[in-house]
């Protein structure tokens, strides 16, 4: 089991999986928004999203989870 860590502080903007989504290498997941900028979050592997750990809406800090992935 492995997490999605956001990159950076904002909020989320937009969720774009649900758990039983399978989700491929440079995939978007969530989009952040911070300082009237969208960020994407994207994964590095192949995985099945396993929870969500946020809403959104919900402000994140750089390093707080966002998925668990399986």
């Amino acid at each position: 089991m492995s997490q999605l860590l956001s990159s950076m502080a904002g909020n989320v903007y937009k969720i774009l999986v649900k758990p039983g989504d399978q989700i491929e290498p440079g995939e978007e997941v969530a989009i952040l928004e911070s300082m009237k900028m969208e960020i994407p979050i994207t994964t590095e592997s192949k995985a099945t999203v396993k929870e969500l750990r946020v809403n959104k809406g919900d402000f994140v800090k750089e390093g707080d989870v966002i998925l668990v992935l399986e």
